[in-house]
């Protein structure tokens, strides 16, 4: 036990853990190279083009789903390194491809071996940290790693696109530390998969409000990802930058998102249930100034008004999964989330593109209105949730 704790004190040990997360966004930031993936695949439609961002969505589900199975038969530690072997080994192939068809498939392979290790880069904290504070703040540091390595790889991308669009995805040799650290520095013995494994034989369900929350994170993650993938044919159709400046602009926004994610509880402590409606008023605000922007710095505003908007009501739902979900469900429920919301990604180019088109135009800000119209919707129900919701609780005081 001691030797546990001296293992966890190590700041060596602390990095190690917590560096699988970096990972966790990094499949869409090759959006930034799509608008330069569009004449390499000549016969390929733009939304076809546009799935390479977000069909690593699909593989994570499928991952998600192996990962238990996984665990079982081969222990926690050793699963996450073939997953995090499978994101590098898939995440550099384009590099040397050229052909649509095997980058699609080696995109798909990037998502199964993040899938692989998604859930376990949070439940693995709690098997070395006891204290409710010791395992917050790792947690806290844990959610924060995700972000952190979206923007490093938004950086990298900024200058790898202004050599070819192929060098973009030299970003997933981050792995290899990574990689190394997690093998070396991170003890996790055989007898942990047997464990994990009987753990899953207690009987878990969800309930209908798991449904409704996976169903609504489904929809808001959809009409999130034109932001991915959408934003940098925004900057060059309109003329608002280079080919570089999508990168850059992602990457800043998200390290801006980053102290606004962690204020969560703050906002929550001061406004309660009023930050799910506040929340999506402000990306629906956020969409309509990126809709119509005439600048770059007006767009890079309506970026940064969106991140405000996201890092306070999609924790929201996260914490409204918790308390909605029925005891000892929470793993279930999640897993179901997630896979919803990789579900909302994968299908995103495809769903808005339709949409597009039923309002007669397939332009990046035609797609950009369709997000906003979704938001503003979303937005009134969570209004109409919210005093729903404050009505049944006066009632009851």
């Amino acid at each position: 036990m001691s030797e546990k704790k001296a293992v966890k004190e190590r700041g060596i040990f602390k990095v190690s853990l917590l560096s699988i997360s970096l990972f966790l966004m990094m499949a869409p930031q090759i959006s930034s190279a799509l608008p330069l993936m569009y004449k390499a695949f000549p016969g390929v439609s733009k939304a076809g083009v546009e799935s390479l961002a977000t069909v690593p969505n699909f593989g994570i589900m499928l991952g998600l789903i192996l990962s238990p199975v996984l665990i079982r038969w081969l222990g926690e530690k050793t699963t996450i390194i073939l997953g995090l072997l499978l994101t590098l080994l898939a995440g550099t192939f384009p590099m040397y491809a050229s052909q649509y068809g095997p980058i699609l498939v080696s995109r798909f392979l990037i998502g199964l071996g993040i899938g692989l290790f998604n859930s376990l880069a949070v439940s693995l904290i709690p098997q070395f940290y006891n204290s409710n504070e010791e395992m917050a703040t790792m947690i806290g540091y844990q959610n924060v790693m995700g972000s952190v390595g979206a923007a490093i790889s938004s950086f990298l991308i900024s200058y790898l696109v202004t050599i070819s669009w192929h060098a973009a995805f030299a970003i997933y040799f981050l792995v290899i530390p990574s990689l190394i650290l997690f093998a070396l520095f991170v003890p996790l013995p055989k007898k942990q998969a047997a464990k994990a494994g009987g753990e899953k034989k207690t009987k878990q369900h969800i309930n209908g409000k798991v449904c409704l929350i996976a169903g609504l994170m489904f929809l808001i993650f959809l009409f999130y990802m034109p932001m991915s993938y959408k934003l940098p044919t925004l900057i060059v159709e309109e003329h608002l930058g280079s080919s570089s400046t999508p990168a850059l602009v992602a990457g800043i926004s998200t390290l801006i998102s980053i102290p606004i994610g962690a204020s969560f509880g703050f906002f929550f402590k001061k406004l309660h249930d009023k930050v799910f409606p506040v929340g999506f008023a402000i990306i629906t605000l956020g969409f309509v100034i990126t809709a119509f922007a005439s600048s770059l710095a007006v767009l890079f505003a309506g970026v940064i008004v969106i991140g405000f908007g996201f890092g306070m009501g999609v924790p929201y739902m996260y914490n409204w999964l918790d308390w909605a979900a029925p005891e000892g469900s929470v793993n279930l429920a999640t897993t179901i989330v997630l896979i919803l919301v990789n579900l909302g990604c994968s299908v995103s180019p495809t769903v808005v593109d339709a949409l597009s088109g039923l309002m007669g135009s397939s332009s990046s800000r035609t797609a950009m209105l369709v997000s906003t119209i979704f938001f503003a919707l979303m937005t009134i129900y969570a209004f109409v949730h919210y005093f729903k919701v404050h009505r049944v609780a006066v009632k009851a005081e």
